[in-house]
């Protein structure tokens, strides 16, 4: 537990960082993956040189025997929804970082870049159940809270449930709104459901119904170990959601590659998951730049097609 000195050292860091980023790298690349991605007709003006071709309007400029053209602007306030996984797999880590460190420092360079850009930020924490609602608003002092509230929520439960976190949402949200979801998307209802052999991990729907609404990026956090098991001998483990114990001999060749074989195949699934409710789905590391994913993420979406 985090002491209120350590709070608001680790709340300033995040600051700093988060802003510099904002400022030297991620506020042209957000601005241009969100913004004007909701246009409405204002005006219509003489065509001028340089104009879009393909905003030429033909009925009035054949009314008045010269070329008009349509002028749109961008709808220019956005609301960003971070959820936020907080259950107990979430603090597990063995190397750079745990998944809740990083989640943290990336939903904190999210929402600065949301506020810089003059944009709506709030975030549900989530377990099995809703942990935490913040609504959204403005300025630098919410997205502060917000970031303390990350930084030392402690989950009453354990477990998780993406659908109730998904549907929640769907019950607050009044409009549509740009959202963030991150997690380990290891949720114990849909694992059972895999292990059973059925096809997905059983948050499909809740997430087919918000993507038809909102913008919706999923971000699946996972730590090197949560791909693949070392070769250390007999060890006892704990599921940190569920509290059962069990021995694993991490030696045998079987037990490391079933391992690693459940990890891709949930992996796929949570890929087939989201491309079917169309959403997009980025993949980070603990381990790995995960600024150079943003990145690249943020350009690819204003890449025409």
């Amino acid at each position: 537990m985090l002491t209120t000195t350590e709070i608001l050292k680790k709340v300033r860091e995040l600051e700093i960082k988060s802003k510099r980023l904002t400022r030297h790298l991620f506020t042209g690349e957000y601005h241009s993956a969100f913004k004007g991605r909701g246009m409405s007709f204002r005006e219509v003006r003489e065509y001028a040189a340089g104009d879009d071709i393909r905003f030429i309007d033909w009925n009035v400029s054949a009314r008045f025997n010269h070329p008009f053209s349509k002028l749109f602007e961008e709808e220019r306030e956005l609301t960003v929804m971070l959820l936020v996984d907080v259950s107990a797999s979430s603090v597990f880590g063995t190397t750079h970082a745990r998944k809740k460190d990083l989640i943290t420092e990336v939903c904190a360079v999210l929402a600065f870049s949301a506020v810089n850009n003059n944009d709506k930020v709030g975030a549900i924490l989530f377990s099995d159940k809703v942990e935490g609602y913040i609504p959204p608003k403005k300025g630098r002092e919410h997205v502060l809270y917000i970031v303390r509230q990350l930084l030392t929520t402690e989950p009453k439960q354990k477990g998780t449930n993406l659908s109730e976190a998904i549907r929640f949402f769907n019950r607050s949200a009044r409009q549509k709104a740009i959202v963030f979801f991150l997690s380990d998307f290891l949720d114990g209802n849909g694992d059972q459901r895999m292990r059973a052999g059925k096809a997905e991990p059983g948050f499909e729907d809740a997430l087919k119904v918000a993507g038809k609404k909102h913008d919706m990026i999923g971000i699946k956090v996972y730590d090197k170990m949560d791909m693949q098991l070392p070769a250390i001998g007999m060890v006892e483990a704990e599921d940190s959601e569920t509290g059962n114990r069990y021995w694993v001999d991490t030696n045998d060749y079987l037990v490391r590659n079933n391992y690693q074989q459940y990890f891709f195949n949930h992996t796929e699934q949570c890929k087939s998951i989201f491309q079917k409710a169309g959403c997009d789905l980025l993949h980070l590391r603990t381990d790995e730049d995960y600024v150079k994913i943003l990145q690249r993420f943020f350009v690819g979406r204003h890449r025409p097609t």
